[in-house]
């Protein structure tokens, strides 16, 4: 790796807009200003280049497990997401035994603290059973301050988020205790109404996990959370665009009334992400995944993704036909604002990480900077 480089003649999309034959100068792990005349360049004509993607909702991928692998399993999963252009990441976890969580959490704490990943999300156990998903029942409880606290003190202070059905009994309470430590209290996998969901948001949540799904549909007599999220400016929410999770008309609703700033593309993968068709766990559950689509071998119920986050921009630029200003905003800037960490990530500023996605014409992944290092060359 040189000292420093001079990335040239792409479309580089800036938190002001669109730069045409743009410049990007690395220095060391970080984005300088300025570069001497002799400094090496990589000619990027043609190209696009953008932010390192931020991922705030991850359970794997590369055919290891954030939720039950080893560190060297989590690292296999960190690794393969860079190579999909996703330089930051929390680790989610699923459902599961309460002891088993605690020991989780510590296991993942120090993996945040050496700078591997960004932070961990809990989702689950604290959510509605009629809503449970790719989740085991038997293991569900109510969301008990109590318990919720426990989660996040045995995380060490790397505890981001925790998705709760906020209608169950605790859940206000949770939200709040959440709110005063600095951890988003995420609202998901729940069968509130509207009127438990606006509690929940007056109370603190300012998260919806993956809007739409694993939540009642949205009604014209009963509009249930969906409508409560949509219409809140405090709620950013989560977006699986797959072309599974999401019919194209639901993702261009969430855009039209949520608007760009308040979007986070999310993968939500599990450990068949950028690895292939076959039978996988998702906690103590058993997956299938067939054709990139992954289901509960018992009873069908979607598991999870198999996405990547450069699939979700080609997708969203490509199909959804969104303005690549609003993509980056929803799949860097704003999840690294959610996370805490974009005063080091999620846009092309003079002074933070080099971490970078270069872009065909088509949007396909050419390349891909991490700190200043590549990950995958141009």
């Amino acid at each position: 790796m040189a000292d420093r480089m001079v990335l040239t003649g792409a479309r580089v999309v800036l938190p002001t807009g669109v730069v045409e034959n743009g410049r990007v100068i690395v220095e060391g792990t970080r984005i300088a200003g300025h570069a001497p005349a002799d400094a090496p360049s990589v000619d990027l004509s043609g190209h696009w280049l953008v932010p390192g993607f931020v991922d705030m909702h991850n359970h794997g991928g590369g055919g290891a497990s954030f939720t039950s692998g080893s560190a060297e399993d989590v690292l296999t999963g960190v690794r393969t997401h860079h190579e999909h252009g996703t330089t930051t990441m929390v680790a989610s976890t699923v459902t599961g035994d309460m002891d088993f969580l605690t020991r989780r959490a510590g296991f993942l704490s120090e993996l945040v603290e050496q700078g591997d990943l960004a932070g961990i999300h809990f989702e689950g156990p604290f959510i509605s059973p009629c809503r449970k998903g790719a989740h085991s029942e038997q293991l569900l409880r109510d969301p008990d301050p109590a318990q919720v606290r426990k989660l996040i003190d045995a995380a060490r202070g790397t505890a981001r988020m925790v998705t709760l059905a906020t209608e169950l009994p605790g859940g206000i309470e949770s939200v709040r205790m959440l709110a005063e430590r600095g951890v988003i209290a995420a609202i998901g996998h729940t069968d509130a109404t509207y009127e438990q969901t606006v509690e929940a948001i007056d109370a603190g949540a300012t998260v919806a996990t993956h809007l739409f799904n694993a939540m009642p549909t949205l009604g014209h007599r009963a509009p249930g959370p969906i409508a409560a999220l949509l219409e809140d400016d405090r709620i950013t929410v989560e977006l699986i665009n797959d072309g599974t999770h999401l019919h194209p008309a639901a993702l261009e609703l969430a855009f039209h009334r949520a608007g760009a700033a308040r979007v986070a593309f999310i993968t939500d993968a599990m450990d068949a992400a950028g690895f292939g068709d076959g039978v996988y766990h998702l906690g103590p559950l058993e997956v299938e995944v067939k054709e990139g689509v992954a289901r509960l071998v018992e009873g069908g119920s979607i598991a999870g993704s198999t996405l990547t986050l450069d699939t979700a921009f080609r997708r969203a630029a490509a199909v959804d036909g969104l303005p690549v200003e609003d993509i980056v905003q929803a799949i860097s800037a704003n999840p690294a604002r959610l996370l805490g960490v974009d005063d080091r990530v999620g846009s092309l500023e003079v002074g933070k990480d080099a971490d970078l996605v270069v872009l065909d014409a088509e949007f396909g992944l050419k390349a891909v900077m991490r700190k200043g290092a590549w990950v995958v060359e141009p």
